[in-house]
């Protein structure tokens, strides 16, 4: 039977503010799961805490909201568990950037078969606009009444030096690009970061859906680039300051980490294993605490 956008609609309505890039983002995931024909049940989406976070509960599919800044370790348990499903790991740039930065690290350099999107509105909105760690130098936030003073966090070329296999940024302005980067991202064999443009229109006055479509540029309207090409794509993220939509480098080559793990580990996923816990079994290790 064919998936459709229906079978993933569920009756809880988005509380979002009115005009949040994050609307945009969940129906972005959703499409492309249907024109990928993946069906909700073998879709899972781990959250952290924050605006984002609530993207789990607003789809019929596996959600799990945990705790902030590690949706990261839930995903990769769910995707190690069984790897037949489509995990997604959720958040925003303060979950992911600031407490989850170290998860994200260590994901990418394992190169889990996953992905990580991040809704990117350059603060922290559910608490109510503070600075996060990629607030543009001299915006006015609730905790820097005279503006940021440091520089925001280059998370794209972080994901580089990680060895990150998948890497490209959205905009919740340009739909149908975002749609095919998800769609991209799922497909890649491996773990795929997608850093979305995610405009916060409550608190972020500075980074507006115009100045976006002002100062984004496509990596597609740049002549020749090459997204295999890792020192290219450093070059052009320095150009352009992180400014740049479109898959930024991929890499087809690197084994992902399910493969490397069956090289050390035998056993099939536990989905796939014989968990029947016998009364033997129990008294057994009821013993060992004895």
């Amino acid at each position: 039977m064919k998936v459709t956008l229906k079978d993933y609609k569920n009756d809880v309505k988005p509380d979002w503010c009115a005009g949040c890039g994050d609307f945009s983002v969940l129906a972005g995931i959703n499409r492309a799961v249907v024109n990928l024909g993946i069906k909700p049940e073998n879709v899972v989406i781990s959250a952290g805490i924050g605006c984002s976070g609530k993207i789990s509960g607003y789809t019929k599919a596996y959600g799990v909201q945990g705790l902030h800044g590690r949706s990261l370790p839930i995903a990769q348990g769910i995707k190690l568990a069984n790897q037949d499903l489509t995990v997604f790991a959720m958040g925003g740039d303060g979950d992911g950037y600031a407490i989850g930065i170290g998860h994200a690290v260590h994901a990418m350099k394992r190169n889990v078969n996953m992905t990580y999107v991040v809704m990117d509105n350059q603060l922290y909105a559910l608490t109510k606009g503070q600075m996060s760690p990629k607030s543009d130098e001299g915006l006015v936030t609730t905790t820097t009444l005279e503006g940021v003073m440091e520089k925001p966090l280059s998370a794209m070329k972080i994901a580089l030096s990680c060895e990150v296999t998948f890497l490209a940024q959205a905009f919740t302005g340009d739909m149908k690009e975002m749609m095919q980067i998800f769609e991209e991202a799922v497909n890649h064999d491996g773990f795929s970061l997608v850093n979305v443009f995610s405009p916060c229109k409550t608190y972020n006055y500075k980074n507006t859906p115009a100045w976006y479509k002002e100062n984004l540029t496509k990596l597609s309207d740049i002549e020749g680039y090459d997204n295999t090409n890792k020192l290219e794509a450093y070059r052009v993220l320095e150009e352009y300051n992180d400014l740049v939509t479109g898959v930024i480098y991929k890499n087809d080559k690197k084994p992902h980490y399910e493969d490397t793990l069956r090289n050390y580990k035998r056993d099939e996923p536990i989905a796939h294993q014989n968990l029947e816990f016998s009364e033997e079994l129990f008294n057994s290790l009821c013993d060992e605490f004895r």
